[in-house]
C-alpha cells in the first residue's frame, strides 16, 4: 500500500477546522502562558512536542473525528512544526496531556463532549480552567475513565511534574524546577531587572578594578623605593667595613714596627678620620634614605624594619 505525501495527507487531513484559536484575548493569554511555559520544561529534551490548537486525528482513515484542545503535549514525540498531528503518522502516540481554557462560548454540552473524546482517545490527564470564573478542574485516567479530582488548592501533574497553585483570585503554574510559568510582560519586566542588576554589577567591577590597580603601581613605587634605600644602606656598611679592615691593617702594621710608631700613630689617626668620615657618610645616606621613606608616606615603624634601625634611632632622626 502506498504512503499518501504530505500533501495528500494535508487533503484527508486538513490543518485547519475553520474556527479561532481563542474567543477572547484573556483566553489566548492563557494558552500562549501554557503553550510557552510547558515548552521551558522540556527545551532540553527532544521528544516531547507541545502544541496549541492543533487539530488532532486519532483514527486513521477518519478524518471527521479530530478535536484541536486548546494546549496538548506528546510524550515520545519529536519536536518540531506540524500542520495537524495524525496519530497514525506519529507511530500511534496520543497526546498524553490536554488543556482547555474555557470562555463564555463554551456550552456544556461541547465541554462534556470533549472530556468523553478525551477518555476515549487515551488521554492520561485531562485539565480545564475557566480564567474568569476562576474555576480549575483535572481529571486523571483510571482505567478507562478519565476521573475528576476534587480540588485541594496545590496538584502536582503526575507526567508533566508541573505543579498548579488555585486560591480564590487566580492559577499558578510552576515548573518541576519550581520556576513560575511567566507571561510575556513578566519576562520582559524580568530580563529588565536582570539587564539593570548586571549594569550595576559590572559598574560595581569596573570600580573595584580600578582601585585594585592603584593600589598595584602605588605598592610597586613603595617597594622600588625600599629597594633603593637598602642598596645605599648596604653599600654604605660595605664602604664601612671595607675603612674598618684597612684601620686593622694600619694598627697591626703600627703594633710590629716599633720604630715606626709615631708614623704609624699619624697612619691611624688618619685611618680613624676616614673612618669618621665614612661613618659621616653613612650616617647621612641613611638620613636620606629616612627622609626619602617618610616623604613616601611609610610610618615610622615601617622604617625602622626597612632600615634595620632602632626606635630610638628613628626619633632622632626625626628630631633633625
Amino acid at each position: 500500500m502506498k504512503t499518501p505525501s504530505a500533501e495528500e495527507l494535508r487533503k484527508i487531513y486538513p490543518d485547519s477546522d475553520g474556527k479561532p484559536m481563542a474567543e477572547n484575548t484573556l483566553q489566548l493569554e492563557w494558552i500562549v502562558l501554557l503553550k510557552f511555559g510547558l515548552e521551558a520544561c522540556y527545551d532540553e529534551i527532544q521528544d516531547v512536542f507541545v502544541a496549541a490548537d492543533l487539530l488532532w486525528y486519532p483514527v486513521e482513515g477518519h478524518p471527521e473525528i479530530n478535536v484541536a484542545p486548546d494546549v496538548m503535549v506528546a510524550f515520545g514525540r519529536p519536536k518540531g512544526h506540524r500542520g495537524s498531528y495524525i496519530q497514525f503518522v506519529e507511530e500511534g502516540i496520543a497526546p498524553q496531556v490536554v488543556f482547555e481554557i474555557i470562555s463564555p462560548g463554551n456550552r456544556k454540552k461541547e465541554m462534556e463532549n470533549k472530556l468523553a473524546f478525551y477518555q476515549k482517545y487515551g488521554i492520561q490527564e485531562y485539565y480545564t480552567y475557566d480564567p474568569q470564573r476562576n474555576i480549575f478542574q483535572c481529571y486523571i485516567r483510571s482505567g478507562e475513565q478519565l476521573v475528576k479530582y476534587p480540588n485541594l488548592g496545590e496538584w502536582v501533574s503526575p507526567r508533566l511534574k508541573v505543579k498548579f497553585e488555585w486560591n480564590e483570585v487566580t492559577l499558578n503554574i510552576f515548573q518541576p524546577d519550581g520556576d513560575p510559568f511567566l507571561s510575556y510582560h513578566e519576562l520582559r519586566e524580568f530580563k529588565k531587572q536582570a539587564v539593570g542588576e548586571f549594569q550595576k554589577n559590572w559598574a560595581f567591577l569596573a570600580k573595584e578594578q580600578r582601585k585594585l590597580r592603584e593600589l598595584q603601581l602605588q605598592t610597586k613605587w613603595t617597594q622600588e623605593n625600599i629597594d633603593e634605600a637598602k642598596k645605599k644602606i648596604a653599600n654604605a656598611e660595605q664602604k664601612a667595613a671595607l675603612e674598618k679592615q684597612k684601620a686593622e691593617v694600619a694598627e697591626q702594621k703600627a703594633g710590629v714596627a716599633e720604630q715606626k710608631a709615631e708614623v704609624a700613630e699619624q697612619k691611624a689617626e688618619m685611618a680613624e678620620e676616614k673612618i669618621a668620615i665614612v661613618e659621616q657618610k653613612a650616617e647621612m645616606e641613611k638620613q636620606r634614605a629616612f627622609q626619602k621613606l617618610l616623604q613616601a608616606g611609610l610610618s615610622i615603624t615601617l622604617i625602622a624594619e626597612a632600615l634595620n634601625l632602632s626606635m630610638e634611632e628613628v626619633q632622632r632622626y626625626t628630631e633633625r
